[in-house]
């Protein structure tokens, strides 16, 4: 496609603990966080004025999907926005507990697993042709997905019978196939969810959640930007090699176990590269692809920065302490194992995992880095604070978004989903959208003239 929708779903963990104890359920927490976001919607599934929409989902956890986006740069604004949203429903729900006589402390965290073993994901979707063969395309991205997670993943100490250890997924210990349909048992690389939440008889979803969750804007940007690379070659038929894994799935759990990035993967057709080197050759390929073509300078910026990532696994991982979070994570908790003289079975050490995911700016230790310049940045503060309002621009989020300031703006009853808007008295002036290009402000202040004018039942289509 020349043109693609994006869009990011993070599911957060949530503890709320008193003197280091947990003290009260999470089904009762998530109460008061979602209190803040009280509309005429359902409870727990919100769609916000910046387009994006916070539901909770499965086993408690607060799930923020960015709205629809067509380029890089807008998804990580608002990938980022998520963030901050959760963090101003945190210190709100805070004060409620307070208020009920609870002391305690309310924690998020932007991470993938919890103590109990259990996992929660980062979902990326990609809109495709419905022409397009689907399950040849999912093949051919399997590859590179197992691949990808030696510059996308988030790091994590794993405690196993051998001690404890340091992988690079959180992720990848709880796949288990390439491709299926469920998201939350036997989860797969590629699910088969087949909900573009547009027209049906275009478009299809292509749904990856086999990545981790990112603190880094640098790693989200190269993770996203990276694989759209690739799908554009797959889709315009310009892979001829066929780089199949021999076992893709243990494959994930051999590369995310080494992080010195050396272990071979054997492919189909016998050969054995590592990880980096087979990441090396989509790179060459890309090269070979856009010098056809005009890339845009973002397509260059990528590039440039994947390149240069490989060439710092191949040689010292450790060198990417500022860019990618299964280093920058790893480096911080080596530092503060020399400072304290601590061994990596230490339970501070577990502690410190944790709180680099935590998204309170007073605890977050990631943030702590950002605020002392330790990390790179793709972004400034003033784009994720726009994120956090106002919609994209370019996409049928803007409608949404400008639609639900309205409707609170007029006092009006509504219910809406991706693709309509239903409002009135008895939700029966119905306003569809398939078309996740369409931004046609125009139909809303029609619509606006209209609700003004009288609340007769009628039906607009975009």
């Amino acid at each position: 496609m020349k043109k693609r929708i994006y869009g990011l779903e993070c599911e957060y963990g949530i503890i709320y603990t008193s003197n280091g104890i947990k003290t009260l359920p999470v089904e009762k927490v998530v109460r008061y966080l979602f209190e803040k976001l009280i509309t005429t919607e359902s409870f727990l599934n919100v769609f916000l004025e910046n387009g994006a929409r916070i539901y909770l989902d499965t086993g408690c956890h607060p799930e923020y999907a960015t709205p629809e986006v067509t380029n890089l740069m807008d998804l990580l604004r608002y990938d980022k926005a998520g963030e901050r949203l959760m963090q101003d429903l945190l210190h709100h729900a805070e004060g409620r507990l307070r208020d009920t006589g609870m002391t305690g402390n309310l924690s998020i965290f932007k991470n993938n697993t919890d103590f109990s073993g259990n996992s929660y994901g980062c979902h990326e979707n990609y809109l495709v042709e419905r022409t397009s063969d689907f399950y040849h395309m999912a093949e051919q991205l399997i590859p590179f997905l197992v691949t990808r997670q030696v510059f996308a993943g988030a790091g994590k100490v794993v405690q196993t019978r051998w001690g404890t250890d340091y992988f690079i997924s959180q992720r990848a210990e709880h796949i288990c196939h390439t491709i299926s349909g469920t998201t939350t048992n036997d989860r797969s690389i590629i699910n088969t969810r087949d909900e573009p939440h547009a027209d049906k008889e275009k478009y299809r979803r292509l749904h990856v959640i086999v990545g981790d969750s990112n603190m880094s804007e640098y790693t989200t940007y190269l993770k996203v930007g990276t694989t759209d690379i690739v799908l554009q070659m797959i889709e315009q038929g310009f892979i001829k090699q066929d780089f199949a894994i021999r076992n893709p799935v243990k494959s994930l759990r051999d590369i995310s176990h080494d992080v010195t990035c050396k272990k071979k993967l054997r492919l189909d057709d016998g050969r054995k590269v590592s990880a980096v080197e087979l990441q090396k050759e989509y790179l060459e390929l890309a090269h070979k692809f856009f010098a056809m073509q005009r890339p845009n300078p973002v397509i260059n910026d990528i590039l440039d920065k994947w390149e240069y990532v490989l060439h710092h696994l191949d040689q010292e991982p450790m060198e990417l302490h500022r860019e990618i979070d299964w280093v920058i994570k790893k480096q911080l908790i080596e530092n503060f194992r020399t400072k304290k003289d601590i061994p990596w079975n230490s339970h501070r050490i577990l502690m410190l995992d944790l709180q680099y995911h935590d998204i309170r700016e007073n605890k977050g230790l990631f943030y702590k880095l950002e605020e002392n310049g330790l990390v790179e940045r793709i972004l400034n503060e003033d784009e994720i604070l726009q994120a956090m309002v106002d919609p994209p621009t370019d996409t049928r989020a803007k409608l949404r978004g400008d639609f639900i300031k309205m409707a609170k703006r007029l006092n009006i009853r509504y219910d809406l989903d991706w693709s309509y808007i239903r409002l009135g008295s008895l939700l029966n002036i119905r306003m569809m959208c398939k078309n996740p290009f369409q931004n046609n402000i125009d139909k809303l202040t029609e619509l606006q003239r209209k609700l003004e004018r009288s609340p007769s039942k009628r039906f607009f289509t975009l």
